[in-house]
């Protein structure tokens, strides 16, 4: 996906980007398998906001995505490459044998006419094909990993995004993060071999508030340019350090680095090596 740079005929449009949607081959999603996505704007059930920054934006039809691939041993071939608003990746419609359609993550390689396949037994190590990791080879990138069997997809689901499986042995598959982390997954979990499409998305530019408005993000405002009774990093006169021996959120935690993961987590036994 080539990004495409505006002419600068404003301000906002000198440093603005877009994708180049020439791989999209079918503009309306296929009605069954769209929702309307509910608004909440950052508020918990008693109104009160639970996540800043957010609210506004454009009127969003999620796509129901097949995390589980349990269409077990049903050959299928890719229809279509669609835009979905709620994710970076391409998402691409898989037209079943029996007649049944559903929406996966497009890979880097995949077209229209792509056969695609899942089984809990060893099939060909392909792009886009799904498979428990006890048959993955070592050094194969895969994407849309379960972290419990039957639980459904949880990592390496963003753009451009891949897992190398490392080794398979006893229980547990060892698998190397996007982040660096190494960690343990039970080798019954399914995933899907190859590398999530649309990398270049990394490189677009919003280029103005106007545009973060509409995806439904609101101004993040500074804390150093608050006052000392709405941020501890606020007040003085003109530009001022933070002057505190630890940065602190709004709420006087600290901030910038600080490891946030439990410690006493119970999966806390499976990573190997943590995140940088």
């Amino acid at each position: 996906m080539p990004v495409i740079k505006a002419k600068p005929t404003s301000p906002g449009r000198r440093s603005a980007s877009f994708q180049d949607f020439s791989d999209i081959t079918s503009v309306k999603p296929h009605k069954p398998l769209t929702i309307i996505r509910k608004k909440h704007a950052g508020r918990n059930n008693q109104g009160k906001i639970t996540v800043r920054h957010q609210g506004g934006g454009v009127k969003r039809f999620i796509r129901v995505i097949d995390w589980k691939r349990d269409k077990f041993d049903v050959p299928g071939k890719v229809a279509t490459i669609e835009y979905d608003p709620s994710r970076g990746p391409r998402i691409a419609l898989v037209n079943y044998a029996d007649g049944d359609k559903r929406y996966i993550l497009a890979t880097v390689d995949m077209t229209v006419g792509f056969p695609v396949l899942s089984s809990r037994s060893l099939i060909e190590i392909k792009s886009g094909n799904a498979m428990p990791l006890a048959f993955i080879p070592a050094g194969v990138a895969v994407h849309s990993v379960e972290l419990k069997p039957g639980q459904g997809a949880k990592l390496a689901r963003g753009a451009g995004n891949s897992i190398y499986v490392m080794s398979v042995e006893k229980k547990y598959a060892q698998l190397k993060m996007p982040s660096g982390e190494i960690r343990l997954v039970d080798k019954r979990c399914l995933c899907t071999v190859g590398q999530v499409g649309n990398l270049d998305i990394r490189h677009i530019s919003l280029g103005k508030a106007g545009r973060s408005r509409k995806l439904g993000i609101r101004p993040t405002v500074r804390g150093t340019a608050m006052n000392p009774v709405d941020h501890p990093h606020g007040g003085g006169e003109g530009n001022q350090p933070i002057g505190l021996k630890h940065p602190k959120t709004k709420w006087g935690k600290h901030a910038y680095g600080v490891k946030t993961r439990a410690p006493k987590k119970a999966s806390g036994r499976l990573i190997i090596k943590r995140r940088k």
